[in-house]
Order: C-alpha cells, then structure tokens, then sequence
C-alpha cells in the first residue's frame, strides 16, 4: 500500500500552479515587447520570427512559457485534465495584475469585471469538481478529430466575418485560446503513449498556428483582450474536452449546477473583455 496515495495527484496541483504563473507573465511579457515591434507579417515568415527570437528580452519570455508548458505535461500525467485545468486557471487574476503593472494604467473597469466573473466561475468550477475521480478513460479517435476539426473551423469564423464585432485583438485572443486549448487536449491523449503518440503531430501544428495567431493578435489589441481572452479558452474548453472526449466524471446534483454556473461565468467574464467599445460622440460646443 503506497504512504501518500494521493501525493502524485499533489504534486501535479502544485505544478499547475506553477504553470500559471509561468504562462501568464510570459503572456504579459511578451505582449509588452511585441506591441513595440514593427508589424509582423503572414508574408514574410523569416524575418518575422528573426524579429522575435532576435529580441533578447523577448526570448526570455518565450523561455519561461515554454518551462510552463513542460509543467504543465508533467502534470497532466499525475493529475485529471479537468482538475489541472481548474488550478491553471487561477493565473488570471495574476495575468491582470502583470498587465496593469506592465502597461503603468489602470485596467477598464469593464475587463477587471469580465476577470472577477471568470475567477467565481473558476471558483465554482473547482467546488465541482470536488467529487471528481483522479482516472479517465482514453479518448477515440473520433472524438478527438472532431474536437480539431471544430477548434479549427471555430479559428476561420473569429477571424473572419465575426472579428469585427468584437474589440481590437479580441478575435485574435480567442482563436490561439481555440488551438492551445485544442492542443492540450490532445496533448492528454499523446501523454498516454502508444499509438496516441501519433497526436503529437496535429498538437504541434496547434501550437505553431496559436504561436502565429497570439504574436499577430498582440500588436492590434491590450494584453487582456489577447493573452487574456486565450488564457479563458485555453483553461476553461480543455475542461469539456476532460468531459466529452476523456469521459471525465461529470457531478450530479448541487455540484452538476454549480459546474454549469462556472461556465456560464466564464462566458459572460470572455464577453466582457471582448466587448467592443462604442464610439463616443463628440460633445457639442456652445457658440
């Protein structure tokens, strides 16, 4: 009988928390340096990477993203997609707290609003999963297609006919949160071995079209509106991946509305930060 049979499922909490506050300064960091380059574009791919990788500061913060990602694996592996998820997301209270330092203003009361409701739906998100088991099923191959397939058509519409709608890098925000949520959820089923290794290669391409999308998205709007809206989906979408892809348990009962509630939080939490402002008309002045 192990010692500590719940340590390893510890262990893997801690680590998420880890990846929260790796990804959300890299986040910040990087939106902060890449605002300030000249505009990167789809057309010329080298110069556009040599113009990033070449930035020391930036690199740094590249760096320290990529040393969450590898705790964010290791986690997977000793703890639900569902829970690492839920601890993960936390970071958002940190990632508004990076941005307001970085950017020396003060937030619009609009996104620090849209983070408080995403934190309670965090929250109640977390209460729910109190019951959760600590093993889930492998996930077919079916379902893990469509769940690309539909992150992928879900980039097109967002940055298509639906980004006017929304505020500046708003579209951009959300559709690299669609790939890294996508790749993570693959990532899951990689992590497993076996043929599922065979994911790695369309969690790759996730990363590489987020990685274009959030760098592009950081120079047309505020770190909240991009690497904000891309931490909601990365966080809150892999949840219902643990659910409808890995068979995850899902809570009856109080918890079951308590997990619908947190959803319903987060979406109203997205929508506040991708509101677009209305124009302010001019006050007229007296003759």
């Amino acid at each position: 009988m192990t010692l500590f049979p719940h340590a390893s499922l510890v262990i893997g909490l801690v680590l998420a928390l880890a990846t929260a506050a790796a990804f959300n300064w890299s986040w910040v960091a990087q939106h902060a340096i890449t605002s300030q380059l000249p505009r990167l574009e789809l057309r010329r791919p080298l110069w556009s990477l040599k113009l990033l990788f070449a930035h020391r500061r930036w690199l740094i913060a590249f760096l320290v993203g990529v040393g969450g990602w590898f705790f964010y694996i290791l986690a997977l592996r000793l703890a639900p997609l569902s829970l690492v998820q839920s601890v993960s997301a936390g970071g958002l209270g940190l990632l508004a707290v990076f941005a307001q330092r970085a950017s020396g203003e003060r937030l619009p009361r609009r996104e620090w609003v849209g983070i408080a409701m995403a934190i309670v739906g965090l929250v109640f998100l977390s209460v729910s999963l109190a019951d959760a088991s600590t093993h889930a099923k492998h996930g077919s191959w079916l379902a893990l297609a469509t769940w690309f397939a539909l992150s992928w058509f879900g980039v097109l519409l967002f940055l298509g006919p639906i980004a006017p709608l929304l505020a500046p890098g708003a579209a951009w925000g959300i559709s690299a949160g669609l790939m890294y949520a996508a790749a993570d959820v693959g990532t899951k089923a990689a992590v497993g071995g076996g043929l599922f290794l065979l994911v790695i290669l369309p969690v790759w391409a996730c990363h590489g079209l987020a990685f274009t999308i959030i760098q592009m998205g950081f120079q047309r709007g505020r770190a909240l509106a991009t690497a904000g809206l891309s931490s909601f989906c990365t966080n809150a979408l892999p949840i219902a991946g643990g659910i409808v892809v890995y068979h995850e348990h899902v809570p009856g009962g109080a918890l079951g509305v308590l997990r619908v509630l947190a959803f319903v939080c987060i979406v109203l939490g997205a929508a506040a930060v991708a509101r677009r402002e209305q124009p302010v008309e001019p006050v007229p002045v007296a003759a």
